[in-house]
C-alpha cells in the first residue's frame, strides 16, 4: 500500500533483496513516484480484480513448483547514467578535515571547467559548515534533501534549490544535520538515492564526511553501519577521497589508522590522499612524518599513490572564515593539484566500457504492414 509512511526506497529494496518483485497498490492516496526509479515491479488500483492481480504476476513473477526451490532474482537495475565525481573529505575530530574541505571546493569551484556548478555537501554527523558559512537560515538541507528522495525522484532544480550559494568562493553549500542524533531518521537507501541526485544536478561534488567508517563486518552491529552509512555511501563511491591527519607522533598514528580503516570498509588505497593540516614548514620535519606514515601503513600493504602527504602549514583563517572570504590560495592550489592527480590516474586505470540500455516495451514504434523490407 503506498499510503503507508513505511512505504520507500529502502522497503523496496529490502524486497527486491529477497527475490520478491514489488508490486504497489494504490488506493486513492500516496505519493507520486517513478516506478522504475524505485525499483517497484508494477503497479495496481485499490480496486483491482483477481484477474488484474493474475496478469501482474504472470509478467513479473516466476510459478514457484517447490517452497524450497525459489527463482532466481531478475536484475531489473537500469543502465548507470552520468554522473558527477564525488570527493570526499574526512579526518579525525580537530584535525580541520571541515577547513580543508571548503579549500578544495573554492579550488575547484573557480575552475571554468565545472562551469560554477560545484556543490560542497555537509555529510559529516556533527556538522560544521553551517557554523563556518555563518549560515542565518536552519534550512532546507541534507534531513530535507533525503526524505525527498524517500520515494520520488526530485528534479536538478529542485535539488538545486536546497542549497546556498557561496558567491565569494565559487561553490554552492548543502547544510548538514541540525543535531548528530538525527541520523537516525535517514533511511540509508534514501541517503544513496540524494547522493546520486546531487551527482546528477552538479558538475562536481566535495562531501565533508566523519572520519568513522566502522560498519557491521567490522563491529557486528547493523545500528553502527546504519549510524555511519553517510561517510560509508561518500568515501566507497568518491573519485578521491582525502583524509586529513594532525602533525606529530598522534596525529600521523591517527592518520594511519583512519586509512586502513577506510581499506578495511571498502576504499581501495589508489583513490586516497593523505593531507598532514597545520604541519610544519621545515622540509626535514615534513619528510621525518611523511616517513612515518609510510612506516605505519607499510606492515599493512597499503601504498597511497602520491609519495607523501600534503602538508597544509599552520594559517590563521578564523577571520577570513567568519567573513566569508576567499581562503588564501597558498593553501588551496597544493590541495587541488594533488587531489586531480590522484583522480586523473584513477580515471585512465579505468577501462572504458558502454553499458547496455534497457529498452522499454514499444518505445521503439513498429513497422506499419504497407512497409516493404528489402535485403538489410
Amino acid at each position: 500500500d503506498v499510503g503507508l509512511r513505511s512505504f520507500d526506497r529502502d522497503l523496496v529494496d529490502a524486497c527486491i533483496a529477497c527475490a520478491t518483485p514489488v508490486i504497489a497498490v494504490r488506493s486513492g492516496g500516496g505519493p507520486t513516484f517513478s516506478a522504475s526509479d524505485l525499483g517497484v515491479s508494477a503497479e495496481l488500483a485499490g480496486e483491482f480484480r483477481p484477474d488484474d492481480l493474475t496478469e501482474v504476476l504472470a509478467v513479473h513473477c516466476r510459478p514457484v513448483g517447490r517452497g524450497d526451490r525459489l527463482p532466481p532474482a531478475l536484475d531489473e537495475s537500469s543502465s548507470p547514467r552520468w554522473l558527477a565525481p564525488m570527493y570526499a573529505v574526512c579526518g579525525p575530530g580537530g584535525t580541520g578535515a571541515s577547513t580543508v574541505a571548503i579549500a578544495l571546493a573554492q579550488g575547484l569551484g573557480h575552475d571554468a571547467r565545472y562551469g560554477r556548478r560545484v556543490l560542497l555537501a555537509d555529510l559529516a554527523r556533527r556538522a560544521d559548515q553551517a557554523m563556518f558559512h555563518d549560515a542565518i537560515d536552519l534550512g532546507p538541507g541534507l534531513q530535507e534533501l533525503v526524505e525527498a528522495h524517500r520515494v520520488q525522484r526530485p528534479g536538478p532544480e529542485d535539488v538545486a534549490g536546497m542549497t546556498f550559494d557561496v558567491p565569494r568562493r565559487g561553490y554552492r553549500l548543502l547544510l548538514g544535520l541540525r543535531q548528530p542524533e538525527l541520523w537516525a531518521a535517514l533511511r540509508p537507501r534514501a541517503v544513496d538515492a540524494a547522493v546520486t541526485g546531487l551527482r546528477r544536478t552538479f558538475q562536481l561534488v566535495v562531501a565533508d564526511v566523519t572520519g568513522d567508517v566502522e560498519g557491521e563486518a567490522e563491529g557486528g552491529s547493523p545500528d553502527v553501519e546504519e549510524r555511519n552509512h553517510l561517510a560509508r555511501a561518500a568515501t566507497r563511491n568518491a573519485t578521491v577521497t582525502v583524509v586529513v591527519g594532525a602533525p606529530g607522533m598522534k596525529g600521523v598514528h591517527s592518520l594511519a589508522s583512519l586509512i586502513r580503516a577506510l581499506v578495511r570498509a571498502g576504499v581501495s588505497a589508489d583513490r586516497l590522499v593523505a593531507v598532514i593540516n597545520r604541519g610544519p614548514r621545515h622540509p626535514g620535519a615534513r619528510a621525518e612524518a611523511a616517513r612515518a606514515l609510510a612506516e605505519l601503513l607499510s606492515g599493512t600493504g597499503i601504498e597511497l599513490p602520491l609519495s607523501g602527504p600534503v602538508h597544509s602549514p599552520e594559517r590563521k583563517l578564523e577571520e577570513t572564515l567568519r567573513e566569508g572570504t576567499a581562503l588564501p590560495l597558498a593553501m588551496v592550489d597544493p590541495l587541488v593539484r594533488a587531489v586531480e592527480a590522484v583522480a586523473e590516474r584513477v580515471a585512465d586505470a579505468e577501462p572504458a566500457h558502454v553499458a547496455a540500455v534497457r529498452i522499454a516495451p514499444g518505445s521503439l514504434g513498429s513497422w506499419s504492414a504497407d512497409v516493404e523490407t528489402g535485403p538489410s
